[in-house]
């Protein structure tokens, strides 16, 4: 005890400079830590598919698709098979976000009754927006069809045509390059007629 008093350094200097080697060696301990935590949250994302973090694929798709339509109007409420044809380029390079443009043939069938019946086709063109989680997908689509009708009642027969809203949401499913879609359509013909499609469809993005 002398020693250390004789030469400026008693014994709670002493503590002191224990207790500060303390302290520096759990920072060090601590910023280690942080460090190893940090590689592994980065190694964590790296090893992630790609899929899991990516938009869809990027490139142009062709399609086809099948499912049901019913047309309304004030007078007619009848639905038969319907199918479509469409392509489209998708823009996936904003991760979980996919953008596409999409244009379309639509045949709504021709729904009847006893009394007449409806054909409605028409050409689409869409902009589609939606969220990617992997193979996994949900879209909204917005755009305009230009349609034409012919229309058969009693003795009575007519044709219409025109540009109209339509509307869309969807689901989706990737295998690759190739993926599953089920979606429904709103499409508002004229003031009166309204039509609404049901459909699953395949899809191979090139």
């Amino acid at each position: 005890m002398a020693y250390y008093v004789e030469n400026g350094f008693s014994n709670s200097s002493l503590i002191n400079l224990i207790l500060l080697m303390l302290n520096m060696g759990n920072a060090f301990m601590s910023l280690k830590k942080v460090r190893i935590l940090f590689i592994c949250l980065a190694g964590s994302i790296m090893a992630m598919p790609s899929a899991a973090v990516a938009g869809a694929d990027s490139g142009f798709y062709i399609g086809a698709g099948v499912g049901d339509a019913s047309v309304k109007d004030s007078d007619f409420d009848e639905s038969d098979s319907a199918y479509k044809l469409f392509g489209g380029y998708n823009i996936g390079f904003i991760p979980l976000v996919d953008f596409a443009v999409e244009a379309s043939y639509v045949d709504f069938g021709k729904p009847s009754t006893s009394a007449g019946s409806v054909e409605v086709t028409g050409l689409n063109a869409f902009g589609l927006a939606g969220l990617s989680f992997g193979p996994f997908g949900v879209f909204a689509k917005a755009g305009v069809i230009s349609w034409d009708s012919d229309s058969t009642f009693g003795t009575v027969s007519g044709s219409n045509s025109g540009s109209d809203p339509a509307y869309g949401v969807g689901a989706r499913f990737a295998i690759g390059s190739f993926s599953v879609r089920a979606e429904y359509e709103a499409y508002d013909l004229d003031s009166d007629v309204d039509i609404g499609m049901v459909s699953v469809s395949g899809v191979f993005t090139f």
